[in-house]
C-alpha cells in the first residue's frame, strides 16, 4: 500500500486510497492533523506532534516549529533541555514527523508501510525538493512521487471529472507557504498550465501580524519585553486563537499571562485586515503571474479552489471574491484537501481499480539556466542569466543549449547552474558549479553542450559534453548542503532511531501532561490549585502501570482539563 502524505509547515497528515475513496488516517489522539513540531524533554526523550506543540510556550529552546521553511538549507536547529542537547537539520526534523505518520498509518491499516507520495509546495526549489525526498528516505519510505500541493488539491476535488477543457485555479495558502496553480482538464489529462508562489508567506505570517498588534496595545510593555515575549513563542497560541475568533466574530478579546503579568487587548477584524495589507499585496503577484503564464484571464476559469488552513480567514475569501468576481469552491476541509489528493495519486500509482486512468502532467514553476557572458558589439558583458528551461514548461523535460568559448586559447568553461527569473545571473539561486577543461582553440571553435533534465518529482540532472573532444561531464546537485548520499541517509536513519521516543500508546498521556503544564502557566489562583491536584492524581495513576487504570484516569484528566481550556486544539 502506498501512503499519501502532506508534510506541512504547521500540521502534517496521511491518507490512503482504498474502497474507492481517500481514507484519512487518525493519529494516536484520534486527530487527522499532527502538528509539525518536535521537542526534547528533560529526560532526553523526543516528542513529536501535539505534546511537542504544547511545550512550545514554556520550553521554546527545546522545541522546533515551522522547520519546513528551512528545507533545502544548511541550517541546523539545536534543541536544549536540561543536560540534553540535539542538533538536527530540517530534513531530519521532518523525517521524525514522517516517521510518526508512518507509525500511525501502520497502526490504522494493520500492515507495514514502505512507500509514499509526499506533497510539496509547487514553488519549492530543487534543493527543497531533494531535502523532502531525503526526509522520506530517512523515515524509511520509498518516495514514489513528490506531488505539487495545488495539483493534489485538484485531484481531491475531482477536477478530472469535470467537463472537457475546463480551467481551474488552485489558491493554496498553508501555514508557511503560498502557491497558486492553473490547471486544465482535457482528453483524460489533468495538465498544470502554470504555477507561481512564495515559499516564505503563509498563515504564520498573519498570526504574527495579530501578535504584533496585540503587543503594541499592551500598555507598559517595553521594546525589550515585547522582543522577549515573541522569542518565548507564547504569542503563537494566543494569536492563532484570535485569528480563529476573528473568523467568526468582528472582534477578539485577547488575554494572556506572561511572567505572572496579565496582558489584555481587544482586536477587531478591521484592525487585522489593515495590518495585513502588505501580506495581502504579496498574494496578488503570484496570482497575476500564473494567469499571465497560462495565457488566461480570470473570467475564463471554471472554478477557483481554496485549500490550506489559512484560507479559513474571511479576508482570504473576500480577496478571492474581489479578484475573480465569484465565490471560491471550498466544500472540502482546506486543511485536509491536499493529503486527500495525495491519497488519490497514491491510488493512481498503485493502479487502483476504482480509479479511471488519468494522465497527470505538471510544470516546472521556475526557470533553470546558467550564468553566461556574451559580446555586445565590442564589449564583453558578464553575469547574464541564460535560461535553458523556462518556467512553466511541462515536465518531464530535457533541453540542451550550446555555449562556445569567447577568447582564444581558452582552456576552461565554468557551468554555474542557477534557478530564478532575474536577468542578472548572480541574483538567482545557485544550485551548483562544474568546471570543464577544454582543448585550447581559437574563440568560438570549442565549447560545451549543456543538457538539463527535469523529472516529475522536480529533481534536476545536469550533464555537459565538451567539443570537439566529446567527453561527458555530470553535475551532482548539492545545493546548500541539501543532498545526502545513500550511506549518509542510512546513518542518519540509525541515529534518529536511536533517539529515545515515547511509544505510540503513551503519546496521549504525555500530551495531557504537557497540556496541564501549559494551562498552569496561563492561569492564576484557584485554577492553579485544581491543575496541581489533577496532575498529581494522573501521575499517581501512571505509576500503577495498569493499562486499565491509566485509561480511565486519562479520560477523567482530559475531561477536567477540557472544563477550563477554552483554546482550540491543534
Amino acid at each position: 500500500m502506498i501512503l499519501g502524505m502532506d508534510l506541512g509547515t504547521t500540521h502534517s497528515a496521511a491518507a490512503v486510497f482504498r474502497d474507492g475513496a481517500a481514507v484519512l488516517i487518525p493519529n494516536a489522539h484520534g486527530d487527522y492533523l499532527t502538528p509539525s513540531a518536535i521537542s526534547l524533554d528533560d529526560q532526553g526523550h523526543t516528542l513529536v506532534g501535539l505534546a511537542a506543540r504544547e511545550r512550545a510556550g514554556l520550553h521554546a529552546q527545546s522545541t522546533a516549529l515551522a522547520f519546513k521553511r528551512w528545507m533545502g538549507s544548511d541550517k541546523r536547529i539545536t534543541l536544549r533541555a536540561g543536560a540534553h542537547e540535539k542538533t538536527l537539520r530540517a530534513e531530519e526534523l521532518s523525517a521524525l514527523v514522517l516517521q510518526q505518520l508512518k507509525s500511525d498509518a501502520e497502526a490504522f491499516i494493520g500492515e507495514p508501510v514502505t512507500e509514499a507520495v509526499i506533497t510539496v509546495p509547487a514553488y519549492f526549489n530543487e534543493a527543497q525538493r531533494r531535502a523532502t525526498r531525503t526526509a522520506g528516505e530517512i523515515a524509511g519510505l520509498k518516495v514514489e512521487r513528490l506531488l505539487n500541493e495545488p495539483t493534489a488539491a485538484g485531484l481531491a476535488y475531482g477536477l478530472q471529472q469535470r467537463p472537457e477543457h475546463s480551467s481551474f485555479l488552485v489558491f493554496d495558502l498553508g501555514g508557511g507557504t503560498f502557491d497558486v496553480s492553473v490547471l486544465e482538464y482535457f482528453d483524460g489529462v489533468v495538465e498544470v498550465r502554470a504555477s507561481a508562489g512564495d515559499t516564505r508567506l503563509g498563515g504564520e505570517d498573519f498570526s504574527r501580524v495579530i501578535a504584533q498588534l496585540f503587543a503594541q496595545r499592551c500598555e507598559g510593555l517595553s521594546a525589550e519585553e515585547r522582543q522577549a515575549w515573541f522569542e518565548s513563542e507564547t504569542w503563537w497560541r494566543l494569536a492563532e486563537q484570535a485569528k480563529r475568533d476573528l473568523g467568526e466574530r468582528d472582534s477578539a478579546e485577547m488575554r494572556t499571562l506572561w511572567r505572572d503579568r496579565p496582558l489584555a487587548a481587544t482586536l477587531t477584524r478591521a484592525d487585522f485586515e489593515a495590518g495585513s495589507q502588505e501580506l495581502l499585496q504579496r498574494l496578488r503577484r503570484p496570482i497575476e503571474r500564473a494567469l499571465a503564464d497560462a495565457q488566461l484571464d480570470a473570467s475564463s476559469l471554471a472554478e477557483v479552489v481554496l485549500v490550506g488552513g489559512a484560507t479559513r480567514m474571511p479576508v482570504m475569501r473576500q480577496l478571492v471574491a474581489r479578484l475573480f468576481q465569484r465565490l471560491p469552491l471550498r466544500h472540502l476541509d482546506p486543511d485536509l484537501a491536499i493529503v486527500m489528493g495525495a491519497a488519490v495519486q497514491a491510488g493512481l500509482k498503485a493502479r487502483d481499480a476504482a480509479l479511471n486512468d488519468v494522465v497527470l502532467t505538471d510544470v516546472m514553476p521556475y526557470s533553470l539556466g546558467i550564468v553566461a557572458a556574451s559580446h555586445v558589439g565590442e564589449r564583453l558583458v558578464n553575469d547574464r542569466f541564460s535560461p535553458i528551461i523556462e518556467r512553466n514548461t511541462p515536465v518531464p523535460v530535457s533541453r540542451v543549449e550550446q555555449y562556445r568559448t569567447l577568447s582564444d586559447q581558452q582552456k576552461l568553461i565554468l557551468i554555474d547552474v542557477r534557478q530564478g527569473e532575474s536577468p542578472v545571473g548572480s541574483e538567482n539561486l545557485s544550485l551548483g558549479k562544474l568546471e570543464i577543461p577544454i582543448a585550447a582553440a581559437p574563440a568560438g571553435e570549442a565549447g560545451v553542450d549543456v543538457r538539463f533534465t527535469y523529472d516529475v518529482n522536480g529533481l534536476l540532472e545536469v550533464e555537459a559534453h565538451d567539443f570537439p573532444g566529446g567527453q561527458r561531464h555530470e553535475l551532482i546537485i548539492e545545493s546548500q548542503g541539501a543532498r545526502l548520499s545513500s550511506a549518509e541517509i542510512a546513518a542518519t536513519r540509525e541515529r534518529l532511531q536511536a533517539l529515545k521516543r515515547h511509544p505510540r500508546d503513551e503519546q496521549d498521556n504525555r500530551y495531557q501532561i504537557e497540556r496541564a503544564k501549559r494551562l498552569f502557566e496561563d492561569r492564576l489562583g484557584h485554577d492553579r490549585s485544581l491543575l496541581q491536584d489533577w496532575l498529581t492524581q494522573f501521575e499517581a495513576a501512571l505509576q500503577t502501570q495498569d493499562a486499565r487504570v491509566i485509561r480511565a484516569a486519562r479520560q477523567q484528566f482530559k475531561q477536567a482539563l477540557d472544563s477550563i481550556d477554552t483554546s482550540f486544539r491543534f
